[in-house]
């Protein structure tokens, strides 16, 4: 979690900085590389990652054939990728992203190297020395990111310092993890493997897709500076999840994981965490979607203002956001991989037209309005009937999930009023959400044992 923190910390610090060298046009034109990016990176493991992090038995066994499984995928999906940059720039309307995309899809042959020592630290809890290695890795990101972007590098200055940061971590994640072991092949010990891991690689592309649909249709409908803003604006929302759910993810799959075979303790440790996840990120949440426009100009500069349009309702997304990712490691860590494919299935079916439908009606701010409509209306209905498998019920999530929600409410109205009070985004910023914290600690005065016992272990 501290590595987790200091990551956060320095990625808003260094995109802070890059805000005031780069412009809008060139965040989207590295946008449109990072969803390529993203898009492969997320299944050139195979799904072996997770796989292996919660494999029951000698992994000794399996890790050479994941290694050349791994690395030989990572290899096919960079020439694919390579092949269909132009074609994938040109269908977002981002040209001169092709360079870009090429360089960023290399970082998927990186990644591919390494995933196994990688799925060791977590498997391990070995939380130490990813800290070291992921601190390290983001440390020469955003080094060498600022000093090419002062440098006049644009878009490049992002895709290189990306590149060179994971390459350096990745290396980290060998260095450091438990054991080690060579390439191997076993046919059998493949066909094993493939057959728990391809449901997961198939739920983690379709997840992937659906998180980064409205860039591709943001780019694709209303062009490369749109999409910068609205890249801002995501990723100020994402810092919820990013400070929080990331944290959690390494420690709960294995978690949830080792209690699989005890449902009243799992059901116990799933409540707790969700209660605290709640309770930590719902606030923040809710005090972005209130101070939107004073935190952009504040924090970015006046020419950023645009993205405060879609943001309070890519924030309220955030913390949803939050909740399904937990429920999601719950149901991965049990071996319910088929369930969590077909919600993010429907997930992408029902956000593909609805945001373009967005897009064309209300800009980047109908788009951030299509997202969050979907996932309240639609997703956590579908998400709650996914946990009958585990007998986890609407009304003990409520009973978790009921204070914070309300404390968050009660914070989002009382700076949302306080502000009207005052002139200029520092005042605004500092009276908003000094009378949001103080409402929200108010609502959730009376349920602070219950949480204390959230991060106590279960009996």
């Amino acid at each position: 979690m501290t590595g987790n923190v200091i990551s956060r910390a320095v990625s808003i610090g260094t995109g802070i900085i890059l805000a005031r060298l780069l412009s809008p046009a060139d965040y989207g034109t590295f946008t449109v590389a990072l969803v390529a990016l993203v898009l492969i990176a997320n299944v050139n493991d195979l799904g072996l990652e997770p796989t292996i992090v919660r494999w029951p038995g000698d992994l000794s066994r399996v890790a050479p054939t994941a290694m050349t499984l791994i690395f030989g995928s990572s290899c096919l999906l960079f020439g694919f990728m390579f092949l269909l940059a132009p074609a994938f720039a040109s269908a977002l309307n981002a040209s001169s992203a092709v360079g870009v995309v090429r360089l960023l899809a290399f970082g998927v042959v990186i990644g591919g190297a390494f995933a196994v020592p990688s799925a060791l630290l977590t498997r391990s809890f070995r939380q130490g020395r990813r800290t070291v290695a992921d601190v390290t890795g983001l440390a020469v990101t955003t080094g060498l990111t600022i000093l090419l972007a002062v440098r006049g590098f644009g878009p490049w200055s992002l895709a290189w310092g990306r590149v060179v940061g994971n390459a350096v971590n990745s290396i980290l994640h060998f260095l450091l993890a438990p054991a080690r072991y060579r390439p191997g092949w076993d046919p059998e010990i493949a066909r094993q493997l493939l057959r728990g891991s391809l449901p997961l690689a198939g739920t983690s592309l379709v997840a992937v897709a659906a998180l980064n649909v409205d860039y591709m249709i943001v780019g694709r409908v209303l062009g490369p500076a749109s999409l910068g803003f609205y890249l801002l604006a995501f990723n100020l929302s994402s810092w919820p999840v990013n400070m929080f759910s990331t944290a959690v993810a390494q420690v709960s799959v294995p978690a949830f994981a080792r209690l699989q075979d005890n449902l009243g303790d799992l059901q116990l440790a799933f409540r707790r965490a969700l209660r605290l996840l709640l309770a930590v990120s719902v606030p923040v949440a809710a005090l972005v979607a209130a101070l939107a426009l004073p935190v952009v100009r504040f924090v970015y500069g006046a020419r950023w203002a645009p993205a405060a349009a879609p943001l309070g309702f890519l924030a309220l997304l955030g913390a949803i956001r939050v909740a399904l990712q937990l429920v999601s490691d719950l149901l991965v860590a049990t071996g319910r991989g088929h369930s969590t494919l077909k919600l993010q299935l429907l997930w992408l079916g029902l956000l593909a037209p609805g945001l373009a439908i967005g897009a064309d009606v209300g800009g980047i701010r109908g788009v951030a309005i299509a997202h969050l409509f979907v996932a309240g209306a639609f997703m956590v209905p579908a998400f709650l009937f996914a946990l009958r498998q585990l007998r986890i019920g609407v009304r003990d999530l409520a009973s978790a999930a009921a204070l914070p929600l309300a404390g968050a409410l009660g914070a989002s109205v009382a700076a949302s009023v306080a502000i009207t009070f005052v002139d200029g985004d520092i005042r605004q910023l500092a009276v908003g959400g000094v009378v949001g914290v103080l409402t929200y600690g108010i609502v959730l005065a009376p349920s602070g044992r219950t949480l204390l016992n959230s991060v106590r272990p279960a009996p």
